[in-house]
């Protein structure tokens, strides 16, 4: 066995190659673009890489979808117990059971069979602060990590001030993995280029943001290198430019299909309720639908809604993969320059009161607006003071800056690129086991147990 680390890049295309990333310039002599699946998001793409399946298969039909049996909406669960094909490291023990990996925040990191896991994982007080923290097996490796590296920046990971410290932090995290376990395969999350590019698009002022990651990559890849790993670079979606956000769940509301609860002068989604609801996601959207004799109705509707490129329904779904019993009964893919937005209020004045937080675990749809900081906000740092001062001082307190102007958010991603510029890639420094031109989402587990198996 060869071992093997793979750097996932997310966001990274040939588009954003130039003279900004010289160190990735550098190794990638042989360039190969993922054809994505549908949804191009990050949990559906993970997952179909480590198996080689499709969401009708491994289950994971998106960042989150409606728990049925549980009546409630939740994205970004944490057990990999939740995607139903066999991963990677149970494909690669069979050819050798001396194979081990490591996952170094790749997304469904806990209740993994996997030798070693890094994954964030905030502490919630019971006085309501959230601190941040993370979550590693074996257990001993958390703070064996935090003496060698500090607490992990969670706040600089995801929220208005995300930055290069994260994906920073996670790349020595990487490398103080394969230092101590080395691995037959270690894979390694840099999300830094993502989110500033949902902040401001592919065409927006990026080049520190490109630079930044390049130093970060041109680091590791020395690093691994020196100590003979084989590397694999890759990218799970490319980003592009949108413009028009779409209120899917204010157009539902507005036909009469949803349902809606009132607690303190706020409303809240009442999903079991609802003849028909959203789960949106980026740019694709599941619609649940209480009853199967409103389906043509909602897609009726659905279909009505300026920015909605396609409504599928079974056939549709089994088309793209997604029949699958977690999807919606109808699932919305948006035109490339649209969105779909989670909001459900129809007056600012009652939006929930989790709709102004940082709060990924309690809203029931994906939101990228949780990057920016309220403009209105007259002095954001007081603001942000004050805020602080009481979580110093072991009170309650609630850091509500987020807007609630989806028209902040500049990039997306989810549905199929036009340009094969914008799509995700993958590099090698083993040039011989990349296609010459474009692989499958579904072909990355074979080609990286190649890297592991091939001499």
């Amino acid at each position: 066995m060869h071992r093997t680390a793979v750097i996932n890049v997310v966001g990274l295309t040939r588009r954003l190659l130039g003279p900004d990333t010289p160190r990735l310039n550098a190794f990638a002599a042989n360039i190969a673009t993922i054809e994505t699946i549908t949804p191009a998001v990050t949990c559906s793409m993970q997952a179909t890489f480590l198996t080689g399946e499709m969401p009708r298969d491994h289950g994971i039909v998106g960042n989150g979808w409606y728990f049925r049996e549980l009546d409630q909406v939740w994205l970004w669960r944490q057990s990999n117990r939740l995607i139903q094909s066999p991963r990677i490291w149970d494909r690669a023990r069979q050819r050798d059971p001396k194979f081990t990996c490591a996952n170094t925040f790749w997304w469904y990191a806990m209740a993994t069979s996997a030798d070693v896991t890094l994954t964030p994982r905030p502490l919630y007080c019971a006085d309501g602060r959230k601190l941040p923290d993370f979550y590693t097996w074996p257990g001993s490796l958390r703070e064996e990590l935090r003496e060698r590296l500090g607490q992990f920046p969670l706040f600089d990971f995801w929220g208005p001030r995300t930055s290069i410290r994260s994906s920073a932090w996670i790349a020595s995290a990487a490398r103080a993995v394969e230092e101590r376990f080395e691995p037959t395969l270690q894979l390694i999350y840099l999300p830094h280029l993502d989110y500033c590019l949902q902040r401001v698009g592919p065409h927006g002022n990026i080049g520190k943001d490109l630079r930044e990651i390049d130093a970060v990559c041109g680091e590791l890849i020395d690093f691994l290198t020196a100590r003979g790993v084989r590397i694999a670079v890759l990218s799970e979606y490319g980003i592009t430019s949108v413009n028009r956000p779409i209120h899917i769940n204010r157009h539902l509301r507005a036909g009469g299909w949803m349902e809606i609860k009132r607690d303190l002068g706020r409303e809240y989604l009442d999903p079991g309720a609802s003849r028909a609801f959203a789960v949106s996601d980026h740019q694709i959207a599941h619609i649940y639908v209480s009853s199967k004799a409103d389906i043509p109705a909602v897609a009726k509707l659905c279909g009505e809604i300026p920015g909605v490129a396609a409504v599928l329904d079974e056939a549709g779904k089994r088309h793209y993969g997604l029949d699958h019993e977690r999807s919606g009964e109808l699932v919305l893919l948006a035109e490339p320059d649209s969105w779909f937005t989670y909001y459900f209020w129809m007056d600012d004045n009652r939006a929930p009161d989790y709709a102004r937080l940082v709060d990924i675990h309690n809203k029931p749809g994906y939101d990228p607006v949780e990057l920016f900081m309220d403009p209105d906000i007259p002095w954001p740092l007081l603001k942000v003071g004050s805020v602080l001062a009481r979580k110093a001082l072991g009170m309650r307190y609630v850091m509500d800056v987020i807007p609630l102007d989806a028209s902040l958010v500049r990039g997306s991603h989810g549905v199929a690129v036009t340009d094969s510029a914008d799509a995700p890639l993958f590099i090698s420094s083993e040039s011989r086991l990349v296609p010459n031109d474009t692989m499958p989402a579904q072909r990355v587990c074979e080609t990286l147990l190649s890297h592991v198996f091939t001499p």
